[in-house]
């Protein structure tokens, strides 16, 4: 694929994240999101072919994001508190740069088709065990269940990002932060 497609399929897939966050999946039309990047809807198809596969491919691709990001800061050298701090900032990071994101695969993961549906949270489920195997280097004496357990209630607190906007991106991120980890910590 040339630099220019791609970068037009990166264009679509921000517009329709944007639109998906604020309307809803079914509230979203081809048409809307060829508007919001200056094409016709129908010139969308050229890229993409459905709305849903523009779904499925956001989806998967923020999916496949997180994991890789996850799983370099989880093999990175050094102690289990500093993974596990650098696993924290790395999913603070994205929630305060991708909130649009985060509202659409909270809200549209029923949306997915099945095979997309199967492929994304077989993603989140990898990305869950590499939070799992670091939470439990970093907080020893921890079970499986209960690492696993605190580690969606993190997703829960710095996913709360879209609804949060009271601080600056800076100091939300730093109180996110010693939040997350803080939590994590008292959990053992």
């Amino acid at each position: 694929m040339n630099g220019e497609k791609a970068n037009r399929r990166e264009q679509i897939l921000s517009a329709a994240a944007e639109l998906f966050a604020h309307h809803g999946f079914h509230g979203v039309g081809i048409d809307d999101i060829g508007a919001a990047v200056g094409i016709s809807g129908p010139a969308l198809y050229r890229h993409f072919r459905s709305k849903d596969a523009i779904l499925g491919e956001m989806l998967n691709s923020i999916s496949r994001y997180l994991l890789d990001g996850g799983t370099t800061w989880a093999s990175r050298p050094g102690d289990a508190d500093n993974r596990l701090a650098g696993l924290v900032a790395f999913h603070v990071g994205f929630a305060l740069n991708h909130p649009s994101l985060i509202t659409v695969q909270e809200r549209n993961l029923a949306n997915l088709t099945d095979a997309d549906r199967k492929q994304v949270r077989a993603l989140q489920r990898q990305y869950v065990e590499v939070w799992v195997r670091v939470i439990r280097e970093a907080v020893p004496g921890l079970g499986e269940l209960e690492a696993r357990s605190a580690a969606h209630a993190v997703f829960g607190l710095i996913n709360s990002t879209p609804y949060n906007r009271h601080l600056g991106d800076g100091e939300l991120a730093e109180l996110l932060s010693r939040l997350a980890l803080g939590a994590l910590r008292a959990a053992g």
